[in-house]
């Protein structure tokens, strides 16, 4: 049995490449997972491929998407299509266009004929990969969160009016010593009539 040789690039990224084995009896359905697993694409979007000529001109289609009874007639589902009934050109060039509404599309092209498979193998397989695909969905990058040293501490200083601090008291750098202050003069008169209400280890909100 023969097995083919394509090279698959995407149309917009031609230096992204996988080279996919298969066999003469396999599917187009075949190809399509291989490939899809070896640029990690899903497989829930609807996809086709067409037969092309040298410049990739689109011709005889074959396609996953639901066909009505008039297409049915005429075009071949992924899976009922093998390629040994669409392979006559050594060199020839395939069409891939897969999901719709984010057209990805892919250049294939058969690079090579082998004449029997190699003993042990397991086929379709990718036998070269060349460059990082593309996420299929993309992603969204958040901006960086500000670092502390980039905000402007003179933009928020707190400006105090000495006309508004009370008689005797003046402006100052130096920080509040809340320790200053003797422990009886933050006594309330009522504190040990608290102390008595109070169950033990009960908090106040």
């Amino acid at each position: 049995m023969a097995v083919y040789r394509f090279k698959a690039a995407f149309e917009d990224y031609d230096d992204i490449v996988r080279c996919i084995e298969i066999k003469a009896s396999q599917t187009f359905e075949d190809l399509q997972a291989a490939l899809h697993a070896a640029i990690g694409f899903d497989l829930t979007k609807a996809a086709s491929f067409y037969m092309s000529d040298d410049n990739w001109k689109k011709g005889k289609e074959i396609t996953s998407r639901e066909l009505n009874e008039e297409e049915a007639s005429a075009v071949k589902s992924l899976k009922a299509a093998r390629f040994s009934e669409y392979i006559a050109d050594p060199h020839q060039k395939i069409y891939y266009l897969y999901d719709p509404d984010a057209q990805w599309a892919f250049h294939i092209e058969l690079i090579k004929i082998i004449v029997g498979e190699e003993p042990g193998a397991v086929y379709p397989r990718c036998v070269k990969t060349a460059g990082e695909a593309p996420k299929q969905y993309g992603s969204t990058v958040l901006g960086a969160v500000p670092e502390p040293e980039d905000f402007d501490e003179e933009a928020v200083e707190l400006l105090v009016d000495e006309e508004d601090l009370p008689e005797g008291t003046a402006e100052s750098d130096e920080p509040l010593d809340v320790d200053s202050s003797p422990a009886d003069e933050l006594e309330t008169a009522d504190s040990d009539d608290l102390d008595d209400e109070s169950p033990a280890g009960e908090e106040f909100n």
